[in-house]
């Protein structure tokens, strides 16, 4: 039976350091003795001579340590001369020798902070580009699919269309009337704040009126549907995906654009303007509420201020923006509910991604309305 494999130092003839091998050198002894050169002191040695002739056995893997101690060693100035190897092992240690020589170890130079931030950026770029593609190839397949829905409006699907109108409209009215009716109360406030100091407290209804109207009902109500509707929709398809219902829906020859993208964004189409409608109705009320109940006017006054500056034109600015936002929502979410690639993992990253990117995409649209409203002096 083999003997233990073995890594010792000792002082040889002359006073010259010896290192003796013994024992199988294999792969299942490789660790330990790995272990036990690299904790060996060579501190003011600059010769030495390594005993093989207790190495009982020898593989490809004690071939390998044994030259890589020589060759490190050799690194630091130290010269190890190999002596009592079995002759049958040297074709071993010297295609070892010979694979090393030739596939050397190449020295990557570690690249900057800078450099990798850069790479960074442009990584980051390239995938915006990326998915800005893929987003407008999904828009195009959505068009499609829904030029042939109009032209054959039996292929429209009632059904699906009026439960995602609930989901969508009616169940997210309560969170929408809410939270526009403490943003009303909030801008009425500050606005009131402001205007005291110059003895102008009644056009609060004036800011109040043209700000909800024209930006902030049919923004905030966006984003909410964004984060409710938006995310619910990436998560649905998401795990059908998942489920492979998809693949059995392109199996069976149906179009899932047409059964699980139109529906939902059909949906959105008709019920964003009118939670737009009801948000803007909610932030005028709190607002409403606050501005009589903190100012020096009667609710008389206030109301009818605030109806001289609710115009048509303002009004309509903030509805027309409506169904592109709802557009938009609907088509992103879908769009990354279709690119779940199969765990719940890629469901939650997706579902977060689809929120941020609906939501980025909306403050887009809105900003390039308002330069062209601005523009054409609307």
């Amino acid at each position: 039976m083999d003997q233990e494999a073995a890594w010792n130092m000792r002082i040889g003839a002359g006073g010259k350091v010896v290192f003796a091998a013994e024992g199988p050198w294999t792969v299942g002894a490789i660790a330990d003795l790995d272990s036990r050169i690299k904790r060996t002191p060579f501190n003011d040695v600059n010769e030495a001579e390594l005993d093989a002739s207790g190495v009982t056995r020898l593989d490809t893997a004690g071939a390998w340590l044994l030259y890589r101690t020589r060759r490190d060693l050799s690194v630091e100035g130290v010269k190890l001369e190999f002596t009592g190897l079995d002759a049958k092992y040297g074709p071993l240690l010297a295609l070892v020798e010979q694979a090393d020589l030739e596939n050397p170890e190449i020295e990557r130079e570690r690249p900057s902070g800078l450099t990798l931030l850069l790479a960074r950026v442009g990584k980051a770029v390239f995938d915006m580009v990326e998915e800005t593609i893929n987003l407008l190839n999904f828009l195009g397949l959505t068009i499609m699919a829904l030029f042939k829905v109009l032209l054959r409006p039996r292929r429209l699907r009632v059904v699906s269309l009026v439960n995602q109108v609930e989901q969508t409209g009616l169940n997210a009215m309560w969170i929408v009337g809410l939270l526009l009716f403490l943003i009303g109360v909030v801008l009425a406030f500050q606005s009131a704040e402001q205007l005291r100091k110059f003895a102008a407290e009644i056009l609060t209804a004036d800011g109040l009126a043209i700000l909800v109207l024209r930006e902030i009902g049919v923004l905030i109500a966006a984003i909410l549907i964004a984060g409710r509707s938006g995310s619910a929709f990436t998560a649905e398809i998401g795990m059908m995906k998942v489920n492979e219902e998809v693949d059995a829906l392109q199996t069976i020859g149906v179009d899932p654009i047409e059964v699980l993208v139109l529906p939902r964004i059909n949906a959105l189409l008709l019920t964003l303007p009118l939670l737009t409608f009801f948000a803007n109705f909610a932030a005028l009320a709190g607002g409403t509420i606050m501005s009589v109940a903190t100012l020096d006017v009667t609710y008389t006054q206030f109301v009818r201020q605030l109806a001289d500056a609710m115009t048509f034109k303002n009004f309509l600015v903030g509805m027309v923006k409506a169904p592109v936002f709802a557009f938009l929502i609907g088509l992103v979410g879908c769009y990354e509910g279709l690119k779940v690639s199969g765990s719940a993992e890629s469901i939650g990253r997706l579902t977060t991604k689809s929120v941020v990117e609906s939501i980025v995409l909306v403050i887009l649209a809105d900003a390039t309305f308002s330069i062209v409203f601005s523009f054409l002096g609307i």
